[in-house]
């Protein structure tokens, strides 16, 4: 593998504050599956490969939960809420990056996931004479003015480009010009900011990879309709311990020992559902050495789950469970135990299994030392 370079001067900011309604999916298209990761994920981790340690991320409102999970595990990054317009959540973020005053910055949309290490490299080179420097490619269709049902007169397609992002710029003119800007002012781009400031910009080569996801079409076939991920855990019996399965509390003379309420099959469950949209496991999520989850009702990591599972466009088809012990007989409880789980995944009971075997006595669960549980979940796009 080849070593990122090293960039220690240049930071960047990912505009995903926008709405993305034009992309037709269930929630903004910076958050949405394509080609199996979150878009925003795309270029955080371009970012990071090209060597950039500090990143800043503007959210919408409200997403950075969201934004966290579509991040989580890459390093560097820092999620801020961004504003009403574009400019003003750059403008929040340049904001954000006063402290570490990089020499450069580059400022991408997160609509643009696939970023190239040599578009960069032409964009960084240019900052060592230019305080700003941005992509373009030419226009290679006929081009004519709109006005109203008629087409006027071809439009000059060898003069004008196609501008993409990142752009870059020397980080105290930019944050210079957007501090000018009259806030009341829709802005393009950050060029416009820069040029409106006085500020030389000068273009560099673009390149296609950088198309910008804006239509329901640009994530046609890029997610798989299902997803399919298993989970299994293990839990000791104990006396004085409550005994939960499935969300449904159970008499018996032991129960089930463990940091939270210690429910063996919605943990299994939980690692499911996580595994299906690769997120980690219940562990790195519910960290049982963080004091705030002993004791806590395990219905709450379920419904994270599938909350995660839902900002990355897919609900519950199917669950399948199997719980294995000795005792306590199941079978009284099975419906109970559906009805509770199909409420607490938003789903119908008929989209809920719950089954229970034992070891023919044999190893710990055959001397009812404990119960195991182990899961399947299905996940649909959409």
């Amino acid at each position: 593998m080849v070593d990122a370079p090293s960039r220690p001067a240049v930071a960047a900011v990912i505009v995903a504050a926008g709405a993305g309604l034009r992309a037709g999916q269930p929630l903004p298209k910076q958050f949405a599956l394509w080609r199996g990761k979150p878009v925003v994920r795309h270029s955080a981790e371009a970012l990071v490969a090209a060597g950039v340690a500090t990143i800043i991320v503007t959210v919408p409102a409200g997403g950075a939960d969201i934004a966290e999970q579509a991040l989580r595990g890459i390093a560097g990054i820092r999620i801020i809420t961004g504003g009403a317009t574009r400019q003003q959540s750059v403008r929040l973020a340049l904001e954000a990056l006063e402290a570490a005053r990089p020499a450069h910055v580059l400022i991408h949309d997160a609509a643009r996931p696939v970023l190239p290490l040599t578009v960069i490299d032409r964009l960084l080179a240019a900052l060592e004479l230019t305080p700003g420097a941005i992509p373009v490619l030419p226009v290679v269709d006929s081009l004519a003015h709109a006005d109203g049902a008629l087409m006027g007169a071809p439009a000059q397609r060898d003069v004008l480009r196609r501008v993409q992002t990142p752009q870059a710029f020397h980080y105290p003119a930019i944050l210079a010009a957007h501090r000018a800007w009259d806030s009341a002012q829709e802005a393009g781009d950050d060029a416009q900011v820069a040029r409106v400031a006085g500020y030389e910009v000068t273009l560099v080569e673009g390149d296609e990879r950088l198309h910008k996801l804006t239509f329901a079409s640009d994530f046609a076939d890029t997610a798989p309709v299902v997803r399919v991920g298993t989970g299994y855990d293990v839990h000791r019996l104990a006396p004085g311990e409550a005994l939960w399965l499935c969300g449904v509390k159970i008499d018996h003379d032991k129960g089930l020992a463990g940091h939270s309420d210690a429910d063996v099959a919605i943990h299994a469950l939980v690692d499911a559902i996580l595994g299906a949209i690769g997120a980690g496991d219940i562990g790195s999520h519910f960290p049982p050495s963080d004091p705030q989850w002993k004791g806590a009702s395990s219905d709450r990591f379920l419904t994270h789950a599938v909350g995660l599972a839902a900002a990355t466009g897919y609900r519950i088809g199917n669950v399948d469970l199997t719980l294995i012990c000795e005792a306590p007989k199941i079978g009284p409880h099975r419906e109970a135990m559906r009805a509770r789980l199909a409420e607490l995944l938003g789903t119908d009971i008929s989209a809920v299994s719950v089954k229970a075997t034992t070891t023919e006595k044999l190893g710990f669960t055959g001397r009812s030392e404990g119960i195991a549980a182990q899961a399947a979940a299905t996940l649909l796009r959409g």
